[in-house]
């Protein structure tokens, strides 16, 4: 479906509607909300927007069901795989300035807030109250985004993705009406489930203004675990392990040793260069982390891990995981001029051991270069593969490793995207996963946004 560019006068009333401070098409803002951080191509909106509320929002997007424009929503631009890209030009509307936390209600553990927020910046507010949001995508993540993708991140196989916590939610809907989903009670068997049908839906269907948040007590004791492996088998094969015998960690990641390597020449960590597993549990007193830890010592012990470190204080505790969640960035700063095609596969616990095997007999047998790294407690994992853009040699050759891993994915009866979205990088790979399903999905679409206007190019492949 095309989509006509947004003329200059519609522009002029933007401005009138919203504020000529909020509105732009300055090249530097066009090019900056042009691309996310992935390796897909960028392409400019016609009009930046910053809107300061739900009603400037809803203004947009009449104006945009009026004439066709493409609306594309936009938080802090971190996606992996095209899913804020305008990939049919149009607005772009970035809630960065919308980015409030409304209220904290500590005694229901809930919170309502603007999408703008940094995850980050909403859980130093909520530390003050004994309280967090546990899904963990990375600190510079925005809440829109998280909502879009259904992020999920280290904690998710204790606590869930960010559909598990989101009550309810305010949408803009495509001809510009507003919805308020979903409720404060933390369960409910009335009428369709219409948030959790929002959550992950990329912006394609509604456009998510504010939530309201199901928040977790701070444990009261936090016990960190590293341990090292001879092999990327043997740290898989504590991981299922780890799962079957209910030893319940908060976070389970697993990074193979090129990732430890990159890692150590970015920020000079200091690691042992080999397999590696980060764990870390939540319990209510040491005694009770104790004894979590005896078994969990005599599971990583039978699977032959080299070295175990335990009890890391806070400080250090932050460090590694800093360096985890930026083993992304780390690989990008050691290559520049190099891309990183990242692989976002999703399969059942009892198969990830065999994933990872074939994700490193599709590397070995391309001759690319691959990292391995993922929140392997709940079977996800993410594969760089470092190629040359100006190559397009190479390009073909990370496709090609892409669309091995990713069909093994689905056919173990997995997804082809763990937490980053469809998005336009996973297009290829809905109809394969959804079947039948997916022509269902286009009369959703279809009914929710007949213009096709919402984040246009997304999700959903062709008809």
């Amino acid at each position: 479906m095309a989509h006509p560019p947004v003329t200059p006068e519609d522009v002029q009333r933007l401005k009138t509607m919203i504020g000529p401070d909020h509105v732009s098409t300055g090249p530097s803002n066009l090019d900056l909300h042009s691309r996310d951080e992935s390796y897909h191509p960028p392409r400019r909106p016609d009009v930046v927007v910053w809107p300061q509320c739900t009603e400037h929002v809803v203004a947009a997007v009449r104006l945009a069901a009026d004439k066709g424009y493409a609306v594309t929503p936009w938080c802090a631009g971190t996606s992996l795989e095209g899913n804020p890209i305008p990939v049919a030009g149009g607005i772009v509307l970035d809630f960065t300035e919308m980015n409030r936390v409304l209220e904290i209600r500590p005694d229901d553990l809930q919170v309502d807030v603007e999408v703008g927020i940094q995850y980050r910046e909403l859980n130093d507010q909520l530390r003050r109250h004994g309280l967090f949001f546990p899904p963990d995508p990375g600190a510079w993540a925005c809440l829109g985004g998280m909502i879009g993708n259904n992020a999920s991140g280290v904690r998710t196989v204790a606590y869930g993705a960010t559909r598990d916590c989101v009550l309810g939610l305010e949408v803009v809907t495509a001809d510009g009406q507003v919805l308020r989903l979903g409720s404060r009670a933390i369960k409910s068997s009335s009428g369709y489930d219409l948030v959790r049908l929002l959550v992950g839906s990329e912006g394609t269907l509604g456009i998510v203004t504010r939530a309201t948040l199901r928040l977790r007590g701070l444990p009261p004791e936090v016990l960190t675990v590293v341990a090292t492996f001879p092999t990327v088998a043997a740290a898989c094969a504590a991981v299922g392990d780890m799962i079957r015998y209910g030893l319940n960690p908060a976070a389970l990641e697993l990074m193979d040793a090129a990732v430890v390597a990159e890692i150590n020449r970015d920020r000079d960590m200091g690691l042992d260069e080999k397999p590696m597993l980060f764990l870390e549990f939540h319990n209510v007193n040491d005694a009770a982390l104790e004894s979590q830890y005896e078994m969990v010592a005599g599971v990583l012990d039978e699977h032959g891990a080299v070295r175990v470190d335990r009890g890391i204080g806070a400080e250090e505790r932050t460090r590694l995981w800093e360096a985890r969640h930026g083993a992304l960035e780390s690989i990008k700063r050691n290559h520049p001029g190099r891309s990183v095609l990242l692989v976002d596969a999703c399969v059942p616990i009892s198969r990830y051991a065999d994933m990872v095997d074939r994700a490193k007999a599709a590397v070995a047998a391309e001759g690319v270069t691959g990292f391995f790294w993922g929140h392997a407690g709940d079977g996800n994992l993410h594969l760089g593969l470092l190629f040359d853009p100006a190559d397009a040699g190479a390009r073909d050759a990370v496709q090609r490793v892409n669309r091995s891993v990713v069909a093994h994915a689905i056919a173990a009866g997995g997804t082809c995207t763990g937490e980053h979205g469809v998005g336009v990088g996973k297009l290829g790979f809905v109809e394969a996963e959804h079947g039948p399903a997916l022509e269902v999905m286009r009369r959703i679409k279809a009914a929710l946004d007949p213009g096709g206007i919402l984040n246009p190019g997304k999700m959903l492949p062709p008809g």
